[in-house]
């Protein structure tokens, strides 16, 4: 009879786990992510600002803006102090630390039509740009 409820619990657990980690797996996974168009994207003196906030994560988490055009990413953080204030974005190897709280600009140059991915410094906030023409 022992072994019964100790069986029952230990299949209470394993289901916990599972339907944990699949309920969240959406949100973790850029597969299953289906960007949602953010209005954080403006144009300032003929350079294009994509205005992000960074603390416990990046949001918005995904953004969509216009390809061939100079373009910055504004990271605006308030006291922020985990991961997310140095960000990483492997494609164009760059890597910064952000202020604590303020803003800081990072450069990207004359992005093509495609999908820029970046991250926290330990990879766990992702966030994604869209370029399109």
């Amino acid at each position: 009879m022992k072994n019964f409820f100790t069986l029952i619990i230990l299949l209470l657990v394993i289901s916990g786990v599972f339907f944990i980690f699949k309920k969240s797996s959406p949100q973790n996974s850029s597969q299953n992510y289906t960007p949602v168009p953010a209005e954080n994207v403006s144009i300032e003196d003929g350079v294009q600002v994509i205005a992000i906030r960074a603390k416990g994560g990046y949001q918005p988490r995904a953004s969509v803006a216009k390809a061939g055009i100079p373009t910055i990413i504004r990271f605006d953080s308030k006291g922020t102090f985990d991961c997310s204030a140095s960000v990483r974005i492997p494609s164009l190897k760059i890597s910064r630390s952000l202020e604590f709280s303020g803003s800081t600009d990072i450069d990207l140059g004359t992005p093509k039509k495609g999908l820029m991915r970046g991250s926290c410094s330990m990879g766990m906030y992702p966030f994604e740009i869209e370029f399109q023409s």
